[in-house]
């Protein structure tokens, strides 16, 4: 008995041994595909498995999540949410909070058939709607009724309730850690790029936003290669998605 206690003790020393030695995991996300085709093809010819947020309703959005998608890249349905009282919604196929629950639905569903290739939805824009528990129910239920999809919260405001509700309904789901463009001045990218590895060190994993960009693109392209000798693994977005 003491020898087999003995054996299931080494067992678990090492599997707690090769959790602690893992390396800090990244998953970025690049968001609003759907508008300009060459910056759209130069994000998706990034190396490593970055994932792919496109816009519904707009030119390319068919055109780059096919092409995404043959790249061998994560697609997700990129929905804009109403950020203010006032918002015009100027993107297609937005979600706001005049929608009834069937005009909501209708327009999630318009959404997601005008990307193809979508395993998972996140939010564009949406610092008013994700802080409502009715209308972020409302998502979940949408998204809940589709097989396998999760959800990423971009968090464009610390009051959102997206992801409390997507756990209480049972969605997958994740919140974004990290923009790495908040504005276009190089330095800044630079700065939240260092910034997300900080944080992917005392985290253990990092989600970051950044979008088609030139300065953004610029940096992935010079960095991402860096990644796995500075100790970091680059991995999609779905690999750190959280269950409920």
């Amino acid at each position: 008995m003491t020898s087999v206690r003995l054996c299931l003790l080494s067992l678990l020393l090492l599997a707690s041994g090769s959790v602690a030695n893992s390396p800090p995991r990244i998953a970025i996300i690049i968001d609003d595909l759907g508008y300009k085709l060459e910056a759209g093809r130069r994000a998706i010819r990034l190396p490593g498995p970055i994932s792919f947020a496109v816009l519904p309703g707009t030119p390319r959005a068919r055109t780059l999540a096919a092409e995404a998608h043959a790249s061998g890249k994560e697609v997700l349905l990129h929905l804009p949410l109403q950020a203010r009282s006032d918002d015009s919604m100027q993107e297609p196929l937005g979600l706001n909070l005049n929608m009834n629950r069937q005009e909501f639905g209708d327009t999630f569903e318009a959404a997601l058939i005008s990307v193809p290739h979508v395993i998972g939805i996140n939010s564009h824009r949406g610092s008013l709607l994700t802080r409502h528990p009715g209308h972020m129910q409302w998502l979940m239920e949408e998204i809940l009724a589709r097989d396998n999809l999760f959800f990423i919260d971009s968090y464009t405001t610390h009051r959102s309730v997206a992801l409390m509700v997507a756990y209480e309904l049972g969605v997958d789901a994740r919140k974004r850690d990290v923009f790495l463009d908040p504005d276009r001045d190089p330095k800044t990218v630079v700065r939240e790029f260092e910034r997300m590895k900080s944080l992917a060190d005392k985290r253990g994993s990092v989600v970051a936003i950044g979008h088609p960009y030139a300065a953004t693109l610029e940096l992935l392209e010079r960095e991402l290669p860096k990644l796995a000798e500075q100790g970091y693994e680059l991995v999609t977005i779905s690999e750190l998605v959280s269950p409920p």
